[in-house]
C-alpha cells in the first residue's frame, strides 16, 4: 500500500509541473468545416458523336451540350471522337461510350448486331425527318443522279445513309452499281466535307444529310452561290441518340429525362438553338423501318 501511493504522489506531483500555458485552448464555437477531398474516382460519362461533321466541327458544336449534361448530372462528361461511323457503334458494343449520336443506319446495324437502344431523336422545325439531298456544282448541268454517270462521286461514309446508302439505292435504281456508274468515288468521312468536295470542284456530285446543309448554308451564305441540289429524298426518321446494352437502367433514364426536359429550361433552350434543335423527343424502332427497306434493295459496299 505504502509502494502505491507513493507513485500516485509521483504522478500528482508530474502534473503539477506541467503549465497550463503550454497547453493548447479548444474552443467549440471556433469549430470550421473540413476542406472538401475531390473524388478522383468519379468516372466520366463518356458521349460520342458520329463524324456527320468534321471533327473540329463536332467538337465546337457540342461543347455547350457537353457542359450542360455534366452540370446537371454534377459529373465529369467528356466528349470521344471517332473518325468513322462504324468506330463510334465499335465504341458502344464495347460499353467505352455511355451515349452517342449516330446515323440512322449506323442505328439499324447496332441495333440488329448488338443491341443498341434508342434513347431519344432531335426535332427540327416540329418534326424529328430528315432527307438525304443530292448536290452538284452550282454551274454544273446535271439535274439527276442519271446525268452523273460516268462522273467523279463523294461519299461521306461507308455506312452513313444519307451519304452512301441512299445514293447507292439511286444508283441501283439505274440498273447500275457505284463502280460502274461512277468513273471514281472517295469518302471524305463527314457531310460537311462532302460540300466542301463540291463546292470546290473535287467532286462532281455528293449526297448529304440535308439537316447539314441546312446549318452549313446557314452559317455560309455563299454556298448558295457554289452548290445547289438536283435531288431531295422523301422523309426518313432522324438521326437518333443510342445506349448501348450496358448502360445502367437508371443512368438511361436520367439522361432521358435531361433531354427531353431541356426544352424547358432557359439554359437548355440555349444549348438546343446552337445545336439547330427544336428539342428533344421519344422515337420508337418502327420509325426506322422505311430505311430498313432501302437497306434490303441496296447493294453492298463493294470495293
Amino acid at each position: 500500500m505504502r509502494q502505491i501511493c507513493v507513485f500516485l504522489l509521483i504522478i500528482l506531483s508530474l502534473l503539477g509541473c506541467t503549465s497550463t500555458q503550454d497547453q493548447p485552448s479548444v474552443y467549440l464555437s471556433d469549430r470550421s468545416p473540413l476542406p472538401t477531398i475531390q473524388d478522383q474516382t468519379v468516372v466520366p460519362l463518356r458521349v460520342s458523336v458520329a463524324a456527320v461533321i468534321s471533327p473540329q466541327g463536332t467538337a465546337e458544336s457540342y461543347q455547350p451540350l457537353i457542359e450542360y449534361l455534366s452540370s446537371k448530372l454534377n459529373r465529369p462528361v467528356e466528349l470521344v471522337q471517332r473518325r468513322t461511323y462504324a468506330e463510334t457503334n465499335q465504341l458502344l458494343q464495347a460499353g467505352k461510350v455511355d451515349i452517342a449520336f449516330v446515323c440512322t443506319s449506323a442505328y439499324i446495324a447496332g441495333h440488329d448486331d448488338f443491341g443498341m437502344e434508342l434513347l431519344v431523336a432531335p426535332q427540327v422545325k416540329t418534326e424529328a425527318v430528315y432527307y438525304s439531298v443530292l448536290i452538284v456544282p452550282f454551274d454544273s448541268p446535271a439535274e439527276s443522279m442519271a446525268d452523273l454517270k460516268g462522273k467523279v462521286f463523294a461519299f461521306t461514309d461507308p455506312i452513313s445513309f444519307s451519304g452512301r446508302v441512299y445514293p447507292t439505292y439511286l444508283v441501283a435504281q439505274l440498273d447500275s452499281d457505284p463502280s460502274d456508274f461512277f468513273e471514281r468515288t472517295f469518302f471524305t468521312y463527314s457531310h460537311d466535307n462532302a460540300i466542301k468536295a463540291v463546292a470546290e470542284g473535287l467532286a462532281d456530285g455528293a449526297a448529304v444529310d440535308s439537316l447539314v446543309y441546312d446549318f452549313a448554308l446557314q452559317n455560309d451564305p455563299t454556298l448558295a452561290q457554289q452548290v445547289r441540289v438536283i435531288h431531295r429524298s422523301s422523309a426518313f426518321a432522324i438521326p437518333p441518340v443510342v445506349t448501348g446494352p450496358q448502360i445502367r437502367p437508371q443512368l438511361k433514364a436520367t439522361l432521358q429525362e435531361i433531354l427531353l426536359g431541356m426544352d424547358n429550361d432557359p439554359e437548355g433552350q440555349k444549348v438546343l438553338q446552337l445545336l439547330g434543335f427544336d428539342d428533344f423527343v421519344t422515337i420508337e424502332d418502327a420509325a426506322y423501318q422505311p430505311i430498313r427497306e432501302i437497306l434490303a434493295n441496296t447493294p453492298p459496299l463493294t470495293p
